[in-house]
């Protein structure tokens, strides 16, 4: 059963920590609040540290070349689009589900 959260108070207090933070969201509801809070920004990592991601993406992948009709690209991006990602995760997302699906047949 989920426990009751108070009203976030108006305006939201200022933290010391993430500790601090993380508590006092944990004990509160901002759903009064919701519409006054500003926008955050996003994150930014170090320059090490999106080179590393970008590492480590690039090892998980390897390229393949894969000829498709262009009716089934078309489809694919207009499927992806409405899903808000791009047409080649989309295609991943499809051979992965395939392949999980055959190897519980398997």
């Amino acid at each position: 059963m989920k426990k009751k959260l108070s009203p976030a108070r108006k305006p939201l207090p200022r933290f010391s920590s993430d500790e601090e933070t993380a508590a006092y969201f944990e004990a509160h509801s901002v759903a009064d609040v919701w519409d006054e809070l500003s926008p955050a920004s996003p994150a930014q990592p170090s320059a090490a540290l999106a080179k590393s991601i970008r590492q480590r993406h690039a090892r998980l992948k390897s390229p393949i070349s894969l000829r498709l009709a262009a009716e089934q690209i078309a489809a694919a991006k207009k499927i992806a689009a409405a899903k808000s990602v791009g047409y080649q995760t989309q295609l991943r997302m499809w051979i992965a589900d395939g392949i999980r699906r055959e190897a519980k047949r398997a």
